[in-house]
Order: structure tokens, then sequence, then C-alpha cells
């Protein structure tokens, strides 16, 4: 009765922990935070298969800020972001990506995606909307493609019908190839 119990609390314990991801969580300082909120970043990163190893060490910054975002070698989110739990992860792997196409791509692969994106621009100071520019796209399509989860804020991020394992696919060929640095 006693082994019944216990095979049945981790079943019910695995459940309630959302699914780790397969590679490895990057190199990064905190700035500022909480442990707790500091975990959740941790957390997020884990959920996610892509290998954020591939980046150098950044600085994420934890702050309150209007709203998250990142700039070659660091990240800023909010705490009452990080406050959301999960919900938060699909943004804090956004940003990250964006340190993936700051530090690994180049011209080439940037204009590549930018095609297989539907987007016309990559990034610019311009006023294009936010959701057309290459470099959100590509951002929210990493973040959601490797982490496929039902809680990934980025599961509707403009993809042109790219599935997850199609993108990944995109991505590791860029990412094995001469067409990053």
């Amino acid at each position: 009765m006693t082994r019944l119990l216990i095979i049945l609390f981790i079943a019910v314990a695995a459940t309630l922990v959302p699914p780790a991801g397969r590679a490895t969580g990057g190199r990064y300082a905190f700035v500022g935070g909480t442990p707790r909120e500091r975990a959740e970043v941790t957390r997020a990163l884990h959920a996610s298969s892509f290998d954020w190893n591939l980046v150098p060490r950044i600085a994420i910054h934890i702050a309150p800020v209007a709203s998250s975002y990142a700039t070659p070698g660091e990240i800023w989110l909010d705490p009452d972001l990080l406050a959301a739990g999960s919900f938060a992860w699909g943004v804090v792997q956004h940003e990250y990506a964006h340190q993936v196409d700051f530090f690994l791509l180049n011209e080439p692969a940037r204009e590549l995606l930018m095609r297989e994106l539907g987007a016309r621009t990559w990034c610019s100071d311009t006023a294009v909307p936010h959701d057309r520019l290459g470099c959100e796209r590509f951002a929210s399509a990493l973040a959601w493609a490797y982490w496929p989860s039902p809680e990934n804020v980025m599961r509707v991020a403009p993809t042109r019908g790219f599935s997850p394992v199609r993108f990944r696919g995109l991505v590791n060929s860029i990412l094995s190839t001469e067409g990053a640095r």
C-alpha cells in the first residue's frame, strides 16, 4: 500500500512540473532580482530545447522596465513579468533569442530568415510595427519552436506556417554552417 502511494505521489508530482528541455540553459550573470525571480529565468531557459550555451556570457538585468528588451550582451526583464511564472517563459526565451541573432547570425543568415519568415526589414529604429520586423519574428519563432508548449505565449508568433520541427531544422542548419558567425 505504501509503495502504491509513493508511485501515485510521484506520478501526480510529475504532471505538475512543466516538461524540461533537452539542452542547456546558457551562460549569464544576473544583475538585480530576487532569488525567486532569478530561478524563474533559469526555469524558462531550461524549459527550452535550444542550446543557449552557444551564446557568449550575457548579463540579465531584473528591474522595473516598461517592456522587456535585449541589446547585445544584455537582457532586461521586469520583475512583474517574472511573477507570472511559466507565462513569462516565452518572453524570457524571446529576449534570449535576440542574443542568438546578435552573436550567431550574419547578414546572409538574416536575409534567409527574413525571406522564410516573410519580413521585409530585419530590425529598424524607424516606425515599423514590431511584429513585422524579421528580428522579432525570428526571436518569437525560436522561442516557440524550441518550447512548443501550450503555455508558451509565443505560440501565436507569425511564422508563415512553419512547424516547430521545420523551424528548428532551419535554425540548426544555419548555426551549423558558415551561414552563421
